[in-house]
């Protein structure tokens, strides 16, 4: 076999073999598709008048026909069908423009005369125009969170369940509820704190776990209160509260014990004020709370001795006391300092101070 020769195929032209030994017919080629049309390619609208006329009255059908005439202006004007049919085209032509021209008219009869003023108008005039109040976008007033800490039982969710009594955000029907269930547990002066703390853990423990949250409005200002934990086991949490707050509200209990336990080593008073300060807090309200308390009574010398242990505290925290640091007298709960100022058959020295701006303090209250 020689490699050199291509492989073997049958020819094209060679007839098929078929069993008997007689060759096959060659088939016959395919015709030849017909050749399109001028009519088959034309785009002709069937609807045309003058194409229908053309069509059938004048060519009887033949479409080739139609179509040679149509293209064809000279001759196709020659036919008195063609020329009805242009004729009604130009009568349609000259009515539009008659409606055109009548429209236009009526446009022009309904233009205001400035000269001579309507009745309306006139009383419009007459009548003084409104005050015209530029529109304000979102409330104009200033936002601030505040973060209530300080020791275990200083009286924090108390003071700022109060805050939101005081502020009519706590209907009186709620704190009836709260006092009953609060005198069940043998608690009743919990009662305000179930404002704050909601859970059945917190209410039974008389202990802030989670941070409360809240929302109260004065004539200045907006307020969102942060209630933290001031358990010790809590202090990541307390820690989540500071590091939202503009403003810090460090609550200090005056009662007898419970200001030395919150101050001393180990207690929340120290480590709250340090965490504040770390985590971005600037401004800080000292209230020195429970100052009804019997223990105390309202008592200037005990008020001092408390401020006279922290000031040198909150400066080494990096407070500086004379510009972000005041100091108040308050009773959270009673409300004493808080929103109304104390009376002064209580509390004679308490005016005195603030007018004098001791402590760094101007104001009467809390919320003034």
């Amino acid at each position: 076999m020689n490699p050199s020769v291509g492989e073997w195929k049958p020819s094209v032209a060679a007839s098929e073999w078929t069993p008997g030994g007689t060759a096959a017919p060659a088939a016959a080629p395919a015709p030849a598709p017909p050749p399109k049309t001028e009519s088959a390619v034309s785009d002709i609208d069937e609807s045309d008048p003058l194409w229908q006329v053309v069509l059938t009255k004048i060519c009887n059908g033949d479409r080739d026909r139609a179509l040679k005439l149509i293209n064809d202006p000279d001759q196709l004007t020659q036919y008195p069908e063609v020329e009805a049919i242009l004729a009604a085209g130009d009568a349609m032509e000259e009515d539009w423009e008659k409606e055109g021209d009548k429209l236009a008219k009526e446009v022009d009869g309904m233009a205001i005369d400035d000269s001579k003023p309507a009745a309306a108008d006139t009383k419009m005039e007459e009548e003084e125009p409104e005050e015209i109040v530029d529109a304000v976008e979102g409330d104009p007033r200033e936002h601030l969170n505040l973060v209530f800490i300080g020791h275990v039982d200083a009286g924090k969710s108390t003071l700022s369940g109060n805050i939101l009594y005081l502020t009519e955000n706590v209907d009186k029907r709620t704190i009836e509820k709260y006092e009953a269930e609060a005198k069940e547990r043998n608690r009743e002066s919990w009662f305000l704190a179930f404002i704050m703390d909601t859970n059945e853990e917190e209410r039974a423990k008389g202990k802030t776990v989670e941070v409360g949250r809240a929302k109260f409005e004065t004539d200045l200002h907006r307020y969102s209160i942060l209630d933290a934990p001031g358990h010790k086991n809590y202090v990541p949490n307390m820690i989540m509260g500071a590091s939202q707050a503009d403003v810090g509200v460090l609550v200090i209990s005056a009662r007898k014990g419970e200001f030395e336990a919150g101050f001393d080593k180990g207690g929340q008073t120290r480590e709250h004020a340090l965490l504040a300060k770390t985590l971005g807090v600037t401004y800080l309200v000292v209230v020195i709370n429970k100052m009804d308390e019997p223990t105390v009574k309202w008592s200037k010398d005990r008020y001092d001795e408390c401020i006279g242990k922290l000031r040198p505290f909150l400066k080494g925290c990096g407070f500086k006391i004379k510009k972000e640091v005041k100091f108040m007298p308050i009773s959270g709960l009673n409300g004493a300092n808080v929103k109304d100022e104390v009376a002064e058959s209580e509390c004679g020295w308490g005016k005195k101070m603030w007018q004098a701006g001791d402590n760094n303090t101007d104001k009467p209250t809390l919320m003034s």
